[in-house]
């Protein structure tokens, strides 16, 4: 025994070369690790153009500009944690108005867009996902909680909406913009159009 353990503690390499060996083989294993984290991010499941031209049936009006009020503003900020700027793109056509918006998951910015038709959410989807996990907020399941969601009076959804393991921060993430989306639909039909 003692014979197989002096073999193997002592080979011609010795224990100096040992971790330069090792050490091109993880800078390797690094690279490779960065290039599919990098890979993963932005990951476009629908251009925001073509969900917009979706939401009005391939005929999309011209976009327009939302002045975001200090109080809509608070309101969002509220919700989100950020403010927006001071105006916001959006497309209208009669009580059909349609929003691109983007919230930090955990990391890095999730592009959603939300459909809402007479104060109501008719769609949502998740356009552009950078997160590393959490994508499962992607599919159906999740995304048609969402349809026919309204606005309570203290700015919270009517319902509930169920998470994902594992996704959590982006399922808020979803879930605030979401709201968002409502309160600036709000704002805008009261603007004359």
């Amino acid at each position: 025994m003692d014979s197989i353990w002096a073999s193997a503690t002592s080979s011609k390499l010795g224990p100096r070369y040992r971790p330069r060996r090792f050490l091109p083989g993880a800078a390797c294993a690094v690279c490779l690790w960065l290039a599919a984290a990098a890979t993963q991010a932005d990951e476009v499941y629908l251009e925001p153009t073509a969900f917009v031209s979706e939401a009005f049936d391939g005929k999309a009006p011209a976009a327009q500009k939302l002045w975001v009020t200090p109080a809509l503003n608070a309101k969002v900020k509220d919700i989100l944690g950020s403010a927006l700027g001071l105006r916001q793109k959006y497309w209208r056509e009669g009580q059909r108005t349609v929003w691109i918006l983007e919230a930090i998951g955990r990391d890095k910015p999730i592009t959603a867009g939300y459909v809402v038709e007479n104060a109501a959410i008719t769609r949502a989807a998740i356009l552009i996902y950078r997160e590393s996990r959490g994508a499962e907020v992607r599919h159906p399941f999740f995304t048609d909680q969402f349809k026919g969601a309204t606005l309570k009076a203290d700015s919270a959804l009517d319902r509930h909406i169920d998470g994902i393991t594992g996704a959590t921060l982006s399922v808020h993430a979803i879930s605030a913009l979401a709201r968002v989306a409502l309160l600036l639909d709000e704002a805008a039909r009261a603007e004359p159009q």
